[in-house]
């Protein structure tokens, strides 16, 4: 990844997702319409954002009801609001949809990864992770082949899509897919499996990415992309000195793993 996933224990609280995922009026452009299964999503984590971790929101069938949609597109809702650890759903007497506790985060840049286990080991991963980039690009400069490069300008796009769609999860994904794909080109087998295996637990155990600290997310994605575009150039003018500042840039655990992330405030608390 590129981003800071460090200082998980100063800075401005996250702002909530729709923060991030909704255009600001002044920005003038409609976004995509939603979805009638989006739509009812939206109520539903606007609904558990509204009440404290752990409260009870109600039964499935009172909530779809005060969504007023069928049993199929409130379904497809709750799906979508799991997937973004904001609610969870509970069998059973006494069951019903409730408001997700909070999760565990750690930094990642001006993000943070919203996670279903501690921290540190998380932290601890993106750190490892960052320490054997600059030897994946040695590899990678001395290794490409332009097959190599063209699939990395295939996953920039993704990038660059995930970018443009506002998609801040979509975006962070992409960036570990790239350096996956960087890492796919190193000849050292012990080297490839170690750092994708460190990709995949950071992936595997994060539940969503959340925008943080008073930097514009957008402005920050921006120049992330910027940032990877000239490292995959730079691969490809076999430009090591480039290569390698750039690499240096992108470092992205300069504090201290495990140290947890302020909360964010619920609406209206």
């Amino acid at each position: 990844m590129t981003t800071s996933a460090g200082d998980a224990g100063s800075g401005a609280p996250a702002l909530r997702p729709q923060d991030w995922r909704r255009p600001r009026p002044e920005q003038g452009r409609p976004g995509p319409r939603l979805s009638r299964g989006e739509f009812a999503a939206a109520q539903l984590i606007a609904i558990a954002e509204a009440a404290a971790p752990g409260d009870r929101l109600g039964s499935k069938e009172e909530l779809r009801a005060r969504c007023e949609v069928s049993v199929g597109t409130f379904n497809e809702a709750v799906r979508i609001a799991q997937s973004r650890g904001v609610i969870s759903v509970r069998p059973g007497p006494g069951g019903g949809v409730f408001a997700a506790a909070q999760s565990p985060m750690v930094r990642l840049g001006n993000s943070v990864l919203a996670l279903d286990t501690a921290p540190t080991s998380v932290a601890e991963a993106v750190r490892i992770r960052d320490a054997l980039d600059p030897l994946l690009i040695e590899d990678a400069l001395w290794h490409a082949s332009p097959a190599d490069i063209a699939e990395m300008r295939e996953v920039l796009a993704e990038m660059a899509a995930a970018a443009g769609r506002r998609d801040p999860d979509g975006f962070v994904r992409a960036n570990w897919a790239l350096h996956a794909r960087i890492a796919a080109v190193s000849p050292n087998p012990m080297l490839r499996s170690l750092y994708v295996n460190l990709l995949d637990q950071i992936e595997s155990h994060t539940l969503a990415v959340l925008p943080d600290t008073e930097r514009p997310l957008p402005e920050y994605v921006a120049d992330r992309l910027t940032l990877h575009t000239e490292l995959v150039d730079a691969i490809d003018d076999r430009d090591r000195d480039r290569a390698l500042a750039l690499i240096a840039r992108h470092v992205t655990s300069d504090a201290r793993p495990g140290t947890p992330v302020p909360a964010r405030p619920a609406p209206g608390r």
